[in-house]
């Protein structure tokens, strides 16, 4: 997919489809920083791309921009940024009438402010690249409500699309794309409540038009084609990766 040669910073790749999808970019020849919170990964691959991992509060501006220039430095450009950092926390994120603020502080920050650093800090050397393009990961709940509200992940999630919208909009004269994805139900660790209940996961399944519940990997795919050339009249949009779910009346 053209991928050879060029260099790619995936934030929240310490797993789930943050880890898939520097891994699909490593296959394909691209040089990749994974950065996380969490330690190393051990299953991240070989090659034929080089990667480096940077451990670390992707909140922290210090460290968002150490890490991203360290990367523009060992692989001599920077060509994609993807934004995969995420938390979901059922037990503390409510409605916004008995959410702890603090909570409500957090989740936005790591949801969303991350998300602006990262952009913040890959867009000058993007510029030096001649260009590059962007994937953010929002969700489909940025499209709807709930009745078991998370009032912060939807509001973080909805505005990652407006965020992702105004740097497409703000760099498309300097050669950068940004796009979103939405994911639907997806088995990752973020939905570790699911492992090993697979009446749950049919029922679930169940609710999808295509019959299975997504994977990592469905993701990883999008990803890689908003990220390629293959998309190189795309920006400023959303792609959503859900079977079929939002289609539903």
């Amino acid at each position: 997919m053209g991928f050879a040669g060029k260099a790619a910073v995936v934030a929240g790749a310490g797993g789930g489809m943050g880890l898939n999808i520097a891994n699909d970019l490593i296959a394909e020849g691209a040089h990749v920083a994974l950065l996380d919170v969490k330690p190393k990964p051990a299953d991240i691959r070989g090659g034929p791309g080089r990667s480096q991992y940077h451990q670390g509060d992707v909140t922290d501006e210090a460290f968002v921009k150490k890490a991203i220039d360290a990367a523009a430095a060992a692989f001599g450009r920077l060509d994609y940024l993807v934004n995969a950092t995420g938390v979901l926390w059922f037990d503390r994120d409510r409605s916004l009438v008995e959410m702890d603020m603090d909570v409500w502080d957090r989740v936005l920050a790591i949801n969303l402010k991350s998300f602006a650093l990262t952009a913040r800090h890959a867009i000058p050397h993007m510029k030096k690249a001649g260009g590059g393009a962007m994937v953010h990961f929002s969700s489909v709940q940025a499209l709807r409500g709930d009745d078991k509200a998370q009032d912060a992940y939807g509001a973080s999630k909805g505005a990652v699309i407006s965020l992702s919208k105004s740097i497409a909009i703000q760099f498309a004269k300097d050669g950068i794309r940004s796009n979103s994805i939405l994911p639907g139900a997806t088995m990752s660790p973020m939905q570790a409540r699911w492992d090993g209940k697979v009446e749950l996961q049919k029922q679930i399944a169940a609710h999808i038009p295509v019959g299975r519940i997504g994977t990592t990997q469905d993701q990883a795919n999008a990803c890689l084609f908003l990220l390629s050339d293959k998309a190189s009249f795309i920006t400023g949009t959303e792609l959503i990766v859900d079977g079929g779910t939002t289609a539903l009346p």
